[in-house]
């Protein structure tokens, strides 16, 4: 039984840190070949653990194999454009200038309903609003909207907007971030005397607090409580 439990917990960090060097697109945008990839991995890590007497390097050695074919092979695609589209494919589109390619719809085995649902998740609710829409290599819809039903812009508007830029976490759950607030050279007292702005508030009772770039403190306290404070912070994070 211990054998097994050091082999799992082996196998687990070597699957985590194969995945990390495959790329963060692992996570959410897979191409067919790193899919395939991934559910090859996920095979050979259970070898060792199917039977007791199996060495673990019959689940590492695979692995490491196939993060090294897997490596050549993005780097190979990388170079050639028609290999690219043989692995990966094209991306296909499905509407161009507001009208459904019928014929796209049918080789991608999507109907009207799978087409609508699709867009809806894109906030579309009216297809007639769509200009183009195109189904990319990894099974995601990207779509744009006719010009009439695009929202416009704040230099469409002529307005003058102040950019935010990130928002940084000071505290959460109670516990300072101190990396953050280096970062930002925002020291015990700047931070004590927003939280006294703000009603005497202690760093405990504080679920989550967050400035932007712009200095503007959000705060969130244990009992859903919370409070804004524009421009608190702003010299600190302005000279970082």
């Amino acid at each position: 039984m211990l054998n097994t439990i050091i082999k799992t917990i082996i196998i687990y960090f070597s699957v985590m840190v194969v995945m990390r060097l495959m790329g963060k697109r692992q996570v959410g945008q897979l191409q067919p070949f790193d899919l395939v990839i991934a559910i090859i991995i996920a095979e050979v890590a259970a070898t060792p653990l199917d039977q007791a007497g199996t060495p673990i390097t019959y689940g590492i050695a695979p692995i490491i194999t196939l993060l090294f074919f897997h490596n050549l092979l993005a780097f190979i695609i990388m170079k050639s454009a028609r290999l690219r589209g043989i692995i990966s494919g094209k991306p296909s589109i499905i509407i161009s200038k507001g009208v459904i390619d019928t014929k796209v719809l049918k080789s991608m085995d999507y109907n009207l309903n799978d087409l609508m649902e699709i867009l809806r998740t894109k906030d579309v609710y009216d297809i007639s609003t769509v200009d183009y829409a195109i189904i990319e290599t990894n099974g995601s819809m990207s779509v744009l909207l006719k010009p009439k039903e695009m929202q416009p812009t704040v230099d469409d508007l002529k307005v003058f907007y102040k950019h935010k830029g990130l928002s940084y976490t000071l505290i959460a759950d109670g516990k300072i971030d101190f990396e953050n607030m280096h970062l930002l050279k925002v020291d015990d007292n700047k931070l004590k005397a927003v939280l006294k702005k703000n009603g005497h508030l202690k760093q405990k009772n504080i679920f989550y607090l967050c400035v932007n770039e712009i200095g503007d403190v959000f705060i969130q306290t244990y009992k859903n409580k919370t409070y804004s404070l524009s421009g608190a912070l702003k010299r600190e994070v302005t000279d970082g």
